[in-house]
């Protein structure tokens, strides 16, 4: 099966400096058909505007990734992290037992846009952590580049779940396929840009939920980014 959701049918907050859409259930956005799928529980389109930002606030038991599509976003946090990540960067914050961090916007006049994701870890109590690594176009370019997996495989970020994140840059020409694991679950969200999916023309903010379906084939993109995450089950 193979569900799409378009971007106008996500959830949206603009708070003036913070314009955010939520593909699953998050804050004031309750949607009972979209809470998480798999271990995949939030995907956050934030907007920032210049010097704003998040100030300390606290989290735990939850795998946090965040993906920079435009400008630049400055992190610090409990652990004595603090770092600036710019497009092509990956970081990874395991909140575990628990952690404080603040986000902002790391210029005061240019936009920050990025997704922030959240996926459920495969047990509750376990360390925080922090780890960030960068990844060049050149390295996602025509292909499904994993970036987060849970044994770092191929210098990915490793994430304390079931659940692995590929990133990929499509344009004319430029195609690849998927193969699902049996027993797996699949979703592509798209970042950029416009592509095939499945036979299905995608665009930027839309997504697609597979179930029971053996690939994923990408094509036709016009300046298109996606990510992929393969998905373990979860019950409930």
């Amino acid at each position: 099966m193979i569900e799409i959701r378009r971007s106008a049918e996500r959830g949206h907050a603009n708070h003036g400096w913070l314009d955010s859409y939520h593909s699953f259930s998050f804050a004031d956005y309750r949607d009972p058909e979209h809470v998480h799928f798999g271990p995949l529980r939030v995907i956050n389109e934030d907007r920032i505007a210049g010097g704003q930002g998040f100030g300390a606030h606290g989290h735990r038991d939850m795998e946090i990734v965040t993906y920079v599509l435009e400008g630049a976003l400055a992190h610090r946090d409990s652990m004595g992290n603090g770092s600036t990540i710019r497009p092509g960067d990956v970081q990874r914050m395991s909140a575990g037992t628990g952690v404080q961090h603040s986000e902002f916007n790391a210029s005061r006049d240019e936009l920050a846009h990025l997704l922030q994701i959240w996926i459920i870890p495969r047990r509750a109590g376990d360390q925080p952590g922090y780890e960030e690594k960068r990844f060049d176009a050149d390295s996602k370019r025509g292909r499904l580049r994993v970036i987060a997996s849970p044994d770092g495989r191929d210098g990915s970020v490793t994430i304390h779940a079931d659940a692995s994140i590929y990133a990929g840059l499509f344009d004319g020409a430029e195609h690849a396929t998927f193969a699902i694991p049996a027993g797996r679950l699949a979703y592509l969200h798209v970042a950029r840009g416009t592509l095939s999916v499945n036979g299905t023309v995608l665009e930027a903010g839309d997504a697609a939920k597979f179930s029971d379906v053996d690939a994923v084939t990408l094509e036709k993109g016009d300046d298109a980014e996606v990510l992929l995450f393969d998905l373990g089950q979860l019950n409930g």
